[in-house]
């Protein structure tokens, strides 16, 4: 309901006849020209967006006297015969008499809201009225254009079209671009942005010494070619994907990512183009023919953290798991606040509370598996392991059974007593194949080998209900076996689906009935493969699945990986001519559902064994009168390796597969098939247990047409990824194009980063930001190529200066800003100078020397194995990263934690840092280091060097230049005052680690 329209005061007209005739500047507030326009992007948006919408925009929910200013519609809207905006005239506009009366009660905005109008802004609005009221879209919403590269002056100045876009701004502005940076300094720079570390001291000696003039430029092309370059240009990519070593949360266990870390890194290295980047990342696995390559890239959404805290409900997490998923897709791909709309329509920018689950929608129907992602390397080492222990297994079963001597006399007298008893107990079971599934959560699906797979979500309390047809040529069954089996889909290998709380891989059989006709049939006799286990307080073996004790069962806990077997006879033979029906109960306090199994069924008689060995050699030895000698030499192999009558001449055996390399499994996402959709919902207020109405998978209408109730074409997660690097999303190449420009620039040319909304701040040069994102769209999106031109223009290659009085924060870049590094390539830097830095790409996570008090306060005091060799030094990139704990030395620079999308580090100054560069053990390790070489060098070159030689040697390793005179002097005098202590060269590095000019741009 609206109001009453109001008359103006006398003073309210006058004051739009004062500011109509002569125009107040939007950006300062001082008189202008009549002919000044006020720009509804640039001048108003800011106003109503930070006055108005919270209560006068999207979200209806929040929305006051049913009165829209965030589209030009709601400001024309009928408000019972008035308008807030009436185009052309100020004096009739609502909003007008709103903002100028004297009446508190009427006063827009209220008096509550603490967030009262300036007069600039009150003119701004009346001028914009005034012309008419047009309303724009959203700068960044609009599809860029390549703009013509604009003229300058001083065009001599210019590389590239960079410079022209930045000259031409400082020249309206009445600047000027500051002189270039030293050759030193330029070579310093260029190294640690486009690698990560400085160069050598031969790399900057090459370098002075070329005096071609392309000789800045094949460097750079030089730098671009390193693996080095793909390492420093992963790292913020990693920020974005909340990359992490461990779950997050309580427990914070370890998890197996590094495959994706190294995914990144080569895709980098390749120069893969963006679009494809994007697309392997968010769908890999829907590729056609997808490469085990193109899986491991879907890592970058298993990067949530997973809680395996106990009493947890594994669903709602994965509700939140999904929050993150968009929250990360909307940062990275189109650099928007999304996390209003989980809970009602965003408040600023034009993303409904349904648009929110839409989005959603199309990522939720990924199952989470893991992938054997073992190297070339890795395959290849343990190939020839299982060679070396084939060998040596034919020559043990050759020695003891190919021969009479009395040395394994007994050995054999154990074999034939459990041979014996293997052939007498084999069954020939037959595998039968259910006719109709039911599950309360996992999806069920029977392979092409009859066996039964589980995929999806998985709960505390799942029950498995599988029906099996009659046959009227079959013999009464007298019992039935499940077989639970290793799948590569699952946790560590499976049977069972348990991933966080319990073992990986493991699962627990509650309880096992079967009906028929309606009834319940009696059950005796259980046996299992695998002997009692503990498990919790209790054991879990097979009788516990026939009591009425759900939280007793079975389990083959710490025997991942493998097959095994339950047998359970019939107190009476089931008549096979009807159908009948398998109960499978998984109770636990974590999720303990089965994932892979078969159902077995026998009309043998008498009483049937679970058997250890396989059920194919149990066949075999079922249906002939004496084993082949294919089946004898497979049961002395059984013998051999489990049997523990052989475990002493096993020994050697043993040893060997002590070699064999892990198995390296990781997290990936594949797509659920259509019969398995999940239906995604709406939740009231973002609350999990709130749900509502199925929303289907779209993209913001914003992006699809002006009607509000128009929807996309997407249908998937592949649909998505491909939407979200087209032309459709006008967002995408500015995001990344602002990322990658803020990574030489130490800010983007818009400096918020994570948000082009309508809360956003302006860009500093719009027309060059939407001039690049063409550019890399027409270049085949190749972020090489864009590196290339920020560093070969002028613009890059100024020297530092101060910012004019008029640009403070030197957003028109009139100079080269001083930044501090990030906490990788300060540790980077100091390696390098040192020499102690390792090349070496790619593999697990290493633990370089940190405080030992860091890991207490992670749960369950974990174990910091520190790294010895090579791998305590090599780059940072590969520092295990624990969520709970974070490496001591990255957090005090500010590095991240993995647990959100980081799309701008904060950059802090504070004492911790100067101490931990001082005394943290990793640093004073490198500067001694640095001191031993520095004098291993010159006394390789000089018999007898001299403290200045040291000094001058030092500056030039840490920071790329000679050292002035007098800095030399003052370093002496501080080395001679430190003489008495034996390691004073190491003092000395240690202060000079400690400067700003070490850590920070030249």
């Amino acid at each position: 309901m609206g109001f009453p329209p109001r008359q103006l005061p006398a003073l309210a007209l006058l004051f739009i006849w004062l500011i109509t005739v002569r125009p107040v500047n939007a950006s300062d507030g001082t008189a202008v020209s009549s002919d000044a326009d006020v720009n509804f992007n640039r001048d108003v948006r800011p106003i109503l967006a930070k006055r108005c919408i919270t209560c006068h925009g999207p979200d209806a929910d929040a929305r006051e006297a049913d009165l829209r200013l965030d589209i030009e519609s709601g400001s024309r809207a009928d408000l019972g015969g008035y308008q807030a905006v009436v185009p052309g005239d100020a004096s009739q506009s609502e909003m007008i008499v709103r903002i100028t009366t004297d009446d508190e009660d009427l006063r827009m905005p209220p008096a509550d809201s603490h967030a009262p109008l300036t007069q600039d802004e009150v003119a701004i609005l009346t001028r914009w009225i005034a012309a008419g009221g047009r309303y724009e879209q959203h700068w960044s919403f609009v599809a860029p254009t390549k703009p013509a590269v604009p003229q300058v002056d001083d065009a001599a100045w210019c590389r590239n079209p960079i410079d022209r876009f930045v000259l031409a701004k400082l020249e309206r502005s009445g600047l000027q671009p500051s002189a270039p940076a030293t050759r030193e300094a330029l070579i310093r720079r260029v190294s640690m942005d486009l690698i990560g570390r400085p160069p050598s001291i031969d790399e900057v000696d090459r370098l002075l010494g070329d005096e071609s003039p392309d000789a800045y430029e094949r460097l750079v092309d030089r730098l671009l070619a390193t693996q080095e370059y793909a390492e420093r240009f992963t790292r913020p990519w990693l920020d974005l994907a909340r990359y992490s070593d461990t779950n997050g949360y309580e427990k914070d266990r370890e998890r197996t990512m590094w495959p994706y870390r190294d995914w990144v890194i080569s895709a980098i290295n390749q120069d893969m183009p963006f679009d494809q980047f994007s697309i392997e990342q968010l769908a890999g696995d829907m590729l056609s023919d997808a490469t085990t390559q193109q899986i491991i890239a879907t890592g970058f959404h298993r990067n949530t953290m997973l809680n395996e805290e106990g009493g947890i409900d594994p669903l709602e997490y994965r509700f939140y798991a999904m929050v993150d998923r968009v929250a990360t897709t909307g940062t990275v791909w189109m650099g928007l606040t999304t996390g209003c709309a989980q809970c009602h329509t965003h408040k600023y920018d034009p993303i409904t509370h349904t648009d929110y689950y839409a989005l959603m929608a199309l990522m939720d129907n990924a199952d989470e598996p893991e992938l054997d992602a073992d190297s070339a390397e890795i395959t290849a080492k343990r190939k020839q392991v299982q060679s070396q222990i084939a060998s040596q297994e034919q020559l043990l079963l050759a020695e003891i059974f190919a021969s009479d001597t009395r040395q394994h006399q007994t050995l054999r007298d154990h074999y034939a007593a459990w041979r014996a008893t293997q052939i007498e107990s084999a069954t020939d079971w037959q595998t039968v194949r259910p006719t109709d599934m039911k599950s309360t959560m996992p999806h069920l699906r029977v392979t092409p080998q009859g066996s039964i797979l589980a995929s999806g979500d998985a709960t505390k309390r799942d029950e498995y209900e599988l029906t099996f047809a009659g046959s009227d040529q079959a013999k009464p069954l007298t019992a039935v076996r499940i077989e639970v089996l290793p799948h590569e889909s699952l946790p560590a290998s499976g049977p069972g689906m348990a991933y966080y709380e319990g073992r990986r891989g493991d699962f627990f059989l509650s309880k096992l009935t079967i009906e028929q006709s309606g009834n319940e049939v009696a059950l005796d006799l259980a046996s299992s493969s695998y002997g009692n286990i503990s498990v919790g307080s209790g054991k879990a073996d097979a009788a516990n699945v026939l009591d009425t004790d759900n939280s007793t069962g079975w389990s083959t806990a710490g025997k991942a990986g493998e097959a095994n077997r339950l047998v359970v006879h019939f107190a009476e033979p089931l008549d096979a001519s009807k159908p009948w029906t398998l109960k499978l109960l998984f109770e636990r306090h974590f999720v303990a559902a089965l994932g892979h199994f078969r159902v077995d069924v026998t009309d043998a008689s008498g009483q049937r064994q679970a058997l250890p060995i396989s059920s194919e050699l149990e066949s075999s030895l079922a249906t002939n009168a004496q084993p082949d000698s294919n089946a004898e030499q497979r049961l002395q192999l059984h013998f051999l390796r489990n049997n523990e009558a052989a475990k002493s001449v096993r020994e050697p055996l043993d040893r060997l597969r002590k070699q064999l390399p892990a198995e390296v499994r990781t997290l990936v996402m594949r797509e659920r098939s259509p019969a398995d959709q999940r239906e995604t919902r709406r939740r009231h207020r973002g609350e999990y247990l709130s749900e509502k109405e199925v929303v289907s998978g779209a993209v913001p209408v914003m992006f699809t047409a002006d009607d509000e109730e128009s929807n996309s074409a997407c249908e998937d997660r592949l649909d998505l990824a491909r939407w979200l690097v087209s032309e459709d999303n006008p967002l995408v190449g500015r995001v990344v194009v602002n990322r990658q420009w803020r990574e030489f620039f130490g800010v983007g040319i818009v400096r918020t980063a994570g948000d082009f909304g309508t809360q956003s701040e302006s860009p500093s040069h719009q027309e060059l930001l939407d001039w690049l994102d063409r550019d890399l769209r027409d270049s085949g999106w190749s972020l090489k190529r864009l590196h290339r031109m920020i560093v070969t223009s002028a613009t890059y290659q100024q020297r530092i200066g101060t910012p004019p009085p008029s640009d403070p924060d030197n957003r028109l870049l009139s100079t080269f800003s001083h930044r501090r590094y990030d906490a990788e390539r300060i540790r980077d830097a100091m390696l390098a100078a040192s020499g102690l830095l390792t090349h070496r790409v790619g593999g697990p996570s290493v633990y370089p020397p940190q405080p030992a008090a860091v890991q207490q306060i992670a749960y369950g005091n974990p174990n910091w194995p520190t790294s010895k060799g090579g791998d305590r030094y090599r780059r940072s990139l590969y520092t295990f990263s624990k969520r709970t704990a974070p490496f001591a030395a990255f957090s005090t620079f500010d590095g991240p934690s993995g647990e959100n999308c980081v799309a701008r580090r904060d950059r802090s100054t504070t004492p911790l840092q100067a101490l931990t560069l001082l005394n943290d053990e990793m640093y004073v390790e490198i500067a001694a280091a640095l001191a031993e070489k520095v004098q291993r060098e010159l006394k390789s070159e000089n018999a007898n060097p001299i403290p200045e030689q040291i000094v001058e040697r030092m500056f030039r390793r840490l920071m790329t230049r000679s050292p002035e005179p007098w800095e030399i002097e003052r370093i002496v005098q501080f080395y001679q005052q430190q003489q008495q202590h034996q390691n004073a060269w190491t003092l000395v590095a240690r202060a000079l680690m400690n400067t700003d000019e070490a850590i920070t741009t030249p």
